[in-house]
């Protein structure tokens, strides 16, 4: 299995040789890989899951595949390779207008694939480390260490892929601590900040949280790697942060 961290791409295709085919690859190559046979199938795969890219064949069966990167464009800022077929020219065409980030003509090579799929991510990854100015986004996760916080799901990833369940609290302190990396926060600043969240502290004090939320996520909770004391300050989270949009 793919490190959490690693990009996580959606395959959409209603052939399942060509799912498995493409899914065993790209795994190879260190990339995750979750597969869809049809448009609803895609919608709860974005639903419950950070994808960084999708992969779509436009001619699903029974479906307007042209319909679902339209809707997938404009509901997302998730980047998109289309894949038609050798004399589709019109879908090639319209893919490129309704601003799909590349296309890719059946047959195709697996190498090929993986190379559109690394230039595609080098592009939107330099795009969104220079956003326009006067237009925040949305965030739909943060990424540290492997670690993957969905703020849409509301879940932590850890980078073995299981599953780490948090309180509410314990949730919106990590975010809380993911939007302000590196920087010094006292307990009042990370208190105001995880009840902004919506979260309730109630009486307990954020020492108390901090201690819960190292023991889900540190190696070794009494000598934090992450997480790390400030004497005489508060908490300051000492980790790459990769926001993504």
């Amino acid at each position: 299995m793919a490190h959490t961290s690693a990009p996580h791409i959606l395959v959409v295709d209603d052939d399942p040789a060509m799912r498995a085919l493409m899914g065993e690859y790209l795994e190879e190559n260190e990339l995750r890989v979750s597969t869809a046979a049809s448009g609803a199938e895609m919608a709860r795969v974005l639903q419950d899951q950070i994808i960084d890219l999708v992969i779509l064949d436009l001619r699903l069966s029974g479906e307007d595949g042209m319909q679902l990167a339209r809707e997938l464009r404009a509901t997302t800022k998730i980047p998109v390779i289309i894949v038609t077929g050798k004399r589709d020219e019109a879908d090639r065409v319209m893919g490129l207008e309704i601003a799909a980030d590349d296309y890719m003509t059946k047959p195709f090579s697996n190498r090929e694939l993986l190379a559109r799929i690394r230039a595609v991510l080098r592009r939107c990854q330099a795009s969104s480390e220079a956003p326009a100015p006067g237009r925040p986004s949305q965030r739909r996760a943060y990424r540290f260490a492997g670690w993957e916080l969905n703020l849409l799901a509301r879940r932590l990833t850890a980078p073995q892929g299981h599953r780490v369940e948090l309180s509410n609290g314990e949730f919106n302190l990590l975010l809380a601590l993911c939007e302000a990396p590196q920087r010094a926060l006292t307990r009042d600043q990370l208190l105001e900040l995880s009840r902004l969240h919506g979260a309730e502290v109630y009486d307990r004090s954020i020492d108390v949280q901090i201690l819960r939320l190292r023991r889900k996520i540190e190696v070794d909770a009494s000598a934090p790697q992450f997480i790390r004391t400030e004497r005489g300050v508060g908490y300051l989270f000492d980790a790459q942060v990769e926001a993504l949009n």
